[in-house]
Formats: structure tokens, sequence, C-alpha cells
């Protein structure tokens, strides 16, 4: 087993996974939205240095490349699962999650069944676009988390009357809850679209790779 600041970077990665999840475990919100947006993107930087490193440094090595991918899945599927049990959007997310989730899954299954053979199933250029589409609508799809919280009942004890009365513009904004709700649907409608592109990107991406391991499934 080598240990380099590659292979380091993909361990705090999957690490981070489980985190996003604890984030709204242990601290109230808005803070956990904001932890795990942080948590989020700092370990989706990583996702790219570690590979850009290795080959930079020539330290690329069989635990790196078994860590990243299964980092990568994590850090994904873990959102996905926080986002769409507090996101106000939910039911327009449960549809992509699903794909997402399921091609996972599907994907993860035929490596593992092939064996000496996964090899066929090489990521290919149109996957790492799926990766990064599917970690930039997260990004946003937190983000409207942090907004969203900002315009609950919960805001400085508030009710839902002086909400509206702020935001249909009776009540002066002495708060600047217009701009907070302008980012809230901002944020998470860019979220919500680049979430089903993702899921598109991931079934295409999902079929191609059942194509190519459909040559070995045969008896």
């Amino acid at each position: 087993m080598t240990w380099n600041i590659p292979n380091m970077l993909s361990v705090l990665r999957l690490v981070a996974a489980p985190m996003i999840a604890v984030m709204f475990l242990y601290f109230t919100r808005p803070y956990a939205d904001w932890f795990a947006l942080c948590l989020f993107v700092l370990a989706s930087v990583t996702d790219w240095f570690d590979g850009y490193l290795a080959r930079l440094w020539k330290q690329e090595t069989r635990l790196g490349a078994m860590i990243d991918p299964i980092a990568d899945k994590a850090m994904v599927v873990i959102a996905l699962m926080v986002i769409v049990g507090y996101s106000s959007m939910s039911p327009w997310l449960v549809l992509p999650a699903t794909v997402i989730l399921f091609r996972e899954v599907f994907v993860s299954g035929l490596r593992e069944f092939l064996g000496d053979v996964a090899g066929t199933l090489k990521v290919t250029k149109l996957a790492k676009w799926k990766t990064a589409t599917q970690m930039v609508a997260i990004a946003f799809l937190f983000g409207q988390g942090v907004f969203e919280h900002y315009l609950g009942m919960s805001v400085l004890g508030m009710d839902v009357d002086i909400v509206d009365g702020i935001m249909t513009g009776q009540i002066e904004d002495t708060l600047g809850l217009h701009w907070k709700h302008a980012g809230m649907v901002w944020s998470g409608w860019v979220g919500m679209v680049l979430l089903w592109v993702a899921a598109v990107l991931t079934a295409v991406t999902g079929y191609d790779y059942f194509r190519k391991a459909l040559p070995h499934l045969k008896d």
C-alpha cells in the first residue's frame, strides 16, 4: 500500500462523504447547510487535484485507482440522499436522483461480476463530464438549502404573515429577504436543471457500460 499526497486526498474525500450527513445531525440549519456546502465543494476540488497530482508526479497507484471512484460515488450518493430529504424541491429531484443511484449500483455490480475483464468498462470522457455535472448540481442545491432556511418560520421568530408581507413589499424589508428569496429561487432552479442533465448523462453512460459488458455476459 502506497501513501502519497494524491492517495491521501482520495482518502480524505472518502472520509468526508459521510460527514455531509453528520452535519445535519449535529448542527442546526442554516449552519448545517453551510458546512455541508463547504465540505462538499472542498471535497469536489480534491477530486481534480488528486488525479492531476498523481499524473504530474507519476504517482498513480492501484490504491488510488480503487479509492478515487468509490469516494466520488460516496460523495454523490450521500449528498443526494441529504438533499432529497431536506430540500423543499425534493419532489422534482426524486426521479433524477433515482436514475443516478440506480446507475451507480448497476455499474458497480457489473464491474464486480466481470472481475478480471472489468477493464473493458474504463471511465470515458462523458462519464467524467457526468460526474462534474453531478457535483456542480449538488453544490447549487446545497446553496438553495442555505437560502431556503433563511426564509423559514424559524428565522428570527418571524411567522408566515410577516415573511409574506416582506416578500410582497407590504412590510419594509429590513433583513434583505428579497435578496435571499432571489438567491433561493436562482440556486434551486440551476441545481435542479443541472441534476436532470446529470441524470440524462448518467443514463447514457450507464447504457454504454452495459453495451460494452454485454459480450462478456453471454454464456
